[in-house]
């Protein structure tokens, strides 16, 4: 992939890994057209899990921040004013799952940046920062660094901006994230570069303080669908062959990536869903989207329970529960266990069983790797999330409408 060249595809491709995987640190790229992406607790990432624990565990304890991941999700396609995510895994939306190897400025500094194919803009923590933490940005060291002012187009496109009526200036902006955080931040661009690719010029936000709580260790990499989103400031051609599905487009959230599920299979039982519940409604939200920061997917109830309901009848019991996973069983019985198809328009998804069923630490139990939306969300949205997506090539063709899933091994 020429990032320096502008074409009209773009598109990213995604290789999701395991978070048990062997992750070859030393080479971060499988192939031109590939962002290589890591585990926020995987072998090559700088990041520690908030104590050593088994890799169930940790699965368990990201995804019990699910529940604040999708009201976030919830709360865009309802049109509600919505906190922005912008610290990594272990806060309040829990995004921070993947990180990838990016290196800003001239020459280049490493930064280890958090991904959110739900968010558009980029941030990253810079040096003279309130309130930041060690590992940041130095501007003044980068000859290819320069502040952005609030003539350039890009400054429109940034929430809390904050620019004076006449006269030219700074573009500067605030924004509120998780709980009662704010950080203010400066528009500017920079060189990036992502395995042996080079951005010149690439938008993003330079912070300049934060109260109230954390930054992002290393910053943010927004993977949205917006025009600040790293997908619209880069340009590249696809040649490769994948199957794909189109893009729906919802322009209340544009940001975020609909695709059309028409219906999910258990082993060989299409199960009988209402069409209206699958059904994509840009003025409700409702529908389905492909998110990378949500761990296990997650349908609204009556979806869930009909598919939950299927595969207990297939696999007979007894099952119990294991944090938020609500149908274990005998990992002696998993022989029987149904394969979870999911029937998108002219792509049908069939998940290998690590990628529907995820196993307790003593490997007594299998667990569906999948839920219902929480309690106390009232959620329209089904979210196709990261466990699912798992040991997949996932494209994402922005300026042709679609998305493409194909199989391969990652680790």
């Amino acid at each position: 992939m020429d990032f320096t060249t502008t074409t009209t595809l773009l598109f990213f491709s995604l290789l999701i890994s395991t978070i048990k995987a062997l992750d070859l640190c030393s080479s971060q790229s499988h192939g031109s057209d590939d962002l290589s992406v890591i585990p926020i607790y995987g072998k090559c990432s700088p990041f520690n899990p908030p104590k050593p624990d088994s890799w169930i565990n940790t699965i368990i304890n990201m995804a019990s921040k699910d529940p604040q991941r999708v009201k976030y999700l919830s709360s865009l396609v309802a049109q509600k004013s919505t906190k922005v995510p912008v610290a990594s895994g272990q806060h309040v939306l829990n995004i921070g799952n993947y990180v990838v190897r990016a290196k800003l400025g001239t020459p280049a500094q490493l930064m280890f940046m958090v991904l959110d194919t739900s968010n558009d803009a980029a941030w990253v923590p810079c040096s003279g920062c309130t309130g930041c933490s060690s590992t940041i940005f130095t501007p003044n060291t980068s000859s290819t660094y320069a502040s952005l002012e609030c003539s350039v187009p890009q400054c429109t496109q940034v929430r809390g901006l904050s620019c004076p009526a006449t006269g030219s200036s700074n573009c500067l902006f605030n924004q509120s994230y998780g709980g009662d955080s704010i950080f203010s931040a400066t528009l500017v661009k920079d060189s990036l570069s992502l395995a042996n690719d080079v951005i010149p010029n690439f938008a993003f936000g330079c912070i300049n303080s934060i109260s109230g709580g954390s930054v992002p260790p290393q910053g943010l990499l927004g993977l949205g669908r917006g025009s600040m989103s790293l997908l619209s400031q880069s340009g590249s051609l696809y040649s490769g062959a994948i199957r794909t599905t189109p893009l729906l487009r919802n322009p209340h959230r544009p940001s975020l990536y609909y695709v059309n599920l028409t219906g999910v299979s258990v082993g060989r039982v299409k199960v009988p869903i209402a069409h209206e519940l699958l059904s994509f409604n840009p003025n409700t939200g409702s529908g389905t989207i492909i998110d990378s920061g949500t761990v296990i997917t997650r349908f609204t109830e009556p979806i869930y329970a009909a598919i939950r309901d299927e595969f207990r009848k297939q696999v007979k019991g007894p099952f119990s529960t294991l944090g938020a996973f609500d149908t274990c069983f005998a990992a002696t019985n998993e022989a029987v266990a149904p394969a979870i198809t999911f029937h998108f328009t002219g792509l049908d998804l069939k998940l290998p069983m690590e990628n529907s069923l995820i196993h307790s630490s003593a490997g007594t139990l299998a667990c569906l790797a999948m839920a219902g939306a929480p309690n106390n969300v009232n959620s329209v949205l089904n979210v196709i999330a990261n466990l699912q997506q798992q040991n997949h090539r996932i494209l994402f063709d922005v300026a042709n409408s679609r998305l493409g899933i194909a199989r391969e091994l990652c680790n």
